[in-house]
């Protein structure tokens, strides 16, 4: 009986992992007794919206094998993965997810910030920092308003809306102020937002980058444990030029790329849903195929997705069973997935040595 289960769980497939549950080392425990087989399975990314299909999925595979009660414990374990080798992590933050683009006006902040809301409603810790100093866009699009953090401690406070905390320099600084800045004043003011801030025991920190491939870029990616990046871009050729050069510039930095998100896949009307690709199409394949990457998903150019965020309600806040927000919900799932199967990072679980005179 214990090898029937066995051979079963071995031809289940994870769908965001994309293999079996074995080799995902993701099944704790089988425990066959004459009236009932309890699976024990912990896999390493958020599946709260998910968790019950999965189950029926797995007693489904099972039920020929056994005519004893079947039950499966499923839950998630997230854990801390390896970013940059010798840099110090930031305390209480398990992982650093950077979402990059290279370009402009891509959808990229609008993708940042569902993606951290999605990870978030499947049930996971989740903070995001608007590292766009230039530019900061996520606090109207949190719809924060005119609130401001708190300092304490010599730390700033995360403000936090729709279940997840947030920092940045639109929290700082008056709408109308520019920031006329240079370089190396971006990157500092970048490590304080990090560094200065008291995140409180994230699973996940998304950190919306500017376009292009400047200070700040470095800057985090050098100072910072990045555990992954996520590439953002639409399907016209003029956008892939320069998300091409955000792929070179994580692969130089040592950073791993954990997939592709096409945005602005199609144009959907809202009146008849008629679909059109006004700005082409097969740009995020072809690039996730150039580079060996995951197409982690496509989301289409719809007038829903920029009414939300303009209004400071996200999709995936607003409209949470809309298919706009299914589709962020399965990328979320898939990124998190891919993360989890890289190396894990055990330098929090060791104490620190201080010698002393």
């Amino acid at each position: 009986m214990q090898k029937e289960i066995e051979a079963k769980l071995s031809q289940y497939c994870d769908p965001y992992l994309e293999v079996d549950l074995f080799t995902a080392k993701a099944i704790k425990q089988i425990d066959v007794r004459p009236d009932k087989v309890t699976i024990d399975i912990v896999l390493g990314y958020p599946i709260e919206s998910v968790k019950e299909s999965m189950k029926a999925d797995l007693i489904s595979l099972l039920r020929s094998s056994t005519t004893q009660a079947i039950d499966i414990k499923l839950s998630c374990q997230i854990n801390s993965h390896t970013g940059n080798q010798g840099i110090p992590g930031l305390a209480n933050v398990k992982n650093i997810i950077a979402v990059g683009s290279g370009k402009g006006g891509v959808g990229k902040s609008v993708t940042a910030v569902n993606l951290a809301l999605a990870l978030a409603k499947e049930g996971a810790q989740v903070g995001l920092l608007d590292a766009d100093i230039y530019g900061p866009s996520q606090p109207a699009m949190l719809g924060v308003g005119a609130e401001r953090p708190v300092f304490h401690e010599k730390s700033l406070l995360p403000i936090k809306r729709h279940g997840i905390q947030s920092m940045s320099m639109g929290y700082l600084i008056d709408q109308e102020t520019p920031m006329v800045w240079r370089g190396p004043m971006i990157g500092k003011a970048l490590q304080q937002l990090l560094q200065d801030t008291r995140w409180e025991s994230l699973d996940y920190l998304i950190v919306d980058l500017p376009p292009g491939t400047g200070d700040i870029q470095l800057t985090l990616c050098q100072k910072m444990p990045v555990s992954g990046a996520v590439i953002v871009t639409t399907p016209q050729d003029l956008a892939l030029l320069d998300v091409r050069r955000a792929c070179e510039m994580f692969n130089k930095l040592n950073v791993p790329i954990l997939g592709v998100i096409e945005n602005m896949s199609s144009y959907q009307c809202s009146q008849c849903g008629f679909a059109e690709a006004i700005f082409g199409t097969g740009g995020g394949a072809k690039l996730s195929q150039e580079y060996s990457l995951p197409l982690l998903g496509s989301i289409p150019l719809a007038i829903s997705i920029r009414e939300t965020t303009d209004q400071g309600q996200p999709v995936v806040v607003a409209h949470a069973d809309s298919p706009y927000a299914t589709l962020f919900y399965q990328i979320a799932r898939k990124l998190a997935a891919k993360l989890s199967l890289q190396a894990k990072n055990y330098s929090a679980k060791f104490p620190k040595i201080v010698v002393k005179n």
